[in-house]
């Protein structure tokens, strides 16, 4: 097989391709869901095949095949040339690549134990057994369970001379709670929402984070909820729980520090980005204990790999320094764009059949010097504490946002005095980080995954990961969601 992907580089470079890759990719697949204490979902899958991208005459072209056979994948290298060649008169200026070494490696995902050896009877009694312990709490209405696994295999080659072989194990697991009665409905999930968490982690991840064990507590949180007070309305102090503040990092930095949305390349999915070129190195981003990373050698977060997809070595690049803009998120041609010497090694595709586009890493808020959450909330006079993520709204400058949460809590004087429930605040991007003024340490520190960001038009999801520790906000507009 890499003999003939092999030959289809010399194919394009004879066609005219003044550079060229492939990948061919190889995954297996398992995704598993429980309600109540049925099974709800079982699908097993498998996907192979290549995708050839081109640069000919200053413009890019792709191709895909799931025949791998010779004339198959010549034909689609001719395709991806055609594709190139026809784009050339409308790219202005010319595609033009930052330089990046050539690789000879073999680069594995850390893992104990891979959960494709794992039965399946094994995984559902873990999901069957949570979800047993969840409806034996009186008034609960409805649990879900769910774990999914993904085993890929990524060979990357091109015409400069690399060749990287990658081997991931992706692992989730969580699960959800509800409770309703004639007036209410509320969702308690673990060990966060939308499918739990997610990491570059083998199935010794499914027993660090114990379902069972956390499923009395999340379906006596949503039975709670439902008589618990709502969220007020007005401007309070706010503490964000390392779950909430993952997305938040997601959607307020990660996406706008995108550069093709800078440079109004990209504008599918709320698209564009108000971190234009110009604020570079001189906007303030948030208060001067804010720093933003995007680290791709993180070990078991699930935005980590050994190279990107056009075979751009993982790096950690600063985004927010000191509160400062910074850094983006790039690619070999946008950095090109921009004066950078090098790519950041975000270019990533969702499978073989993608081109590959930026897309975050480990987009992650670094570790600050107030302890605990409990030790922020002990510190704090008056305010509210939101965990779990419900839902968000973002415009498409990444600017305006309003987010919901699972769960919240009343604080007064330095401690928790009341469960709120349909917590929501918002408020616009620079001037709610320029409000934090306590970052947690390592004690409450989680790589957070999320498996499912959506970009591009084809859409394409990707693997992401927002490494945080729970932080407070000063004077945010609490409530918003209940605003008339």
């Amino acid at each position: 097989m890499e003999s003939l992907a092999l030959d289809a580089l010399e194919l394009a470079k004879k066609l005219g391709a003044s550079y060229a890759d492939i990948r061919l990719i190889e995954q297996e697949s398992q995704d598993i869901g429980s309600k109540d204490e049925t099974v709800a979902r079982l699908n097993l899958s498998s996907s192979r095949g290549i995708g050839i991208r081109v640069l000919c005459r200053g413009s890019w072209g792709f191709a895909s095949t799931q025949d791998l056979r010779k004339p198959a994948i010549e034909k689609a290298c001719r395709r991806a040339v055609e594709v190139a060649r026809a784009g050339a008169h409308c790219v202005n200026p010319p595609v033009k690549l930052a330089a990046e070494a050539a690789y000879r490696a073999l680069w594995v995902s850390p893992h104990l134990i891979d959960p494709f050896t794992v039965s399946i009877e094994d995984k559902l009694s873990i999901l069957l057994e949570a979800s047993r312990r969840i409806r034996s709490v009186k008034g609960t209405t409805l649990a879900q369970g769910h774990m999914s696994f993904i085993k890929e295999k990524k060979l990357f080659l091109s015409s400069e001379g690399s060749r990287i072989e990658q081997h991931f194990i992706r692992s989730s697991c969580g699960i959800e709670a509800f409770a309703s009665n004639d007036h209410d409905r509320q969702k308690r999930s673990y060990p966060s929402s939308f499918g739990g968490q997610h990491e570059l982690a083998g199935w010794e991840m499914i027993a660090r984070f114990d379902l069972p064990s956390n499923a009395v507590r999340i379906a006596e949180e949503a039975v709670a909820l439902l008589s618990a007070e709502p969220c007020p309305t007005g401007k309070s102090d706010l503490i964000l729980g390392s779950s909430q503040l993952a997305l938040q990092i997601h959607e307020s930095m990660g996406h706008p520090s995108e550069l093709d949305r800078a440079l109004g390349q990209e504008l599918n999915f709320a698209g564009a980005s108000f971190l234009t070129p110009d604020k570079l190195g001189n906007f303030q981003y948030g208060s001067p204990i804010v720093n933003l990373l995007a680290d791709a050698t993180k070990s078991g977060a699930l935005g980590s790999f050994g190279f990107d997809d056009e075979g751009v070595a993982a790096q950690k690049v600063y985004l927010v320094k000191d509160g400062l803009f910074c850094g983006y998120l790039s690619s070999r041609d946008t950095a090109s764009l921009i004066g950078l010497e090098r790519s950041g090694g975000m270019m990533r595709a969702e499978s073989w059949n993608f081109a590959p586009i930026i897309r975050m890493t480990n987009i992650s808020l670094a570790p600050g010097e107030a302890g605990s959450l409990e030790d922020i909330i002990s510190d704090t006079e008056d305010g509210i504490v939101m965990e779990t993520n419900r839902s968000w709204s973002i415009d498409q400058l990444r600017y305006n946002f309003q987010f919901s949460t699972e769960i919240g809590w009343l604080v007064k004087n330095g401690k928790r005095i009341k469960l709120l429930k349909n917590c929501s605040y918002g408020g616009i991007t620079p001037s709610f980080w320029k409000s934090c003024d306590a970052i947690g340490g390592l004690e409450d520190y989680v790589d957070w995954g999320v498996p499912n960001c959506g970009k591009g038009q084809p859409m394409q999801t990707m693997w992401t990961g927002h490494g945080a520790s729970p932080a407070r906000f000063r004077g945010v507009e609490i409530g918003m969601a209940h605003k008339a």
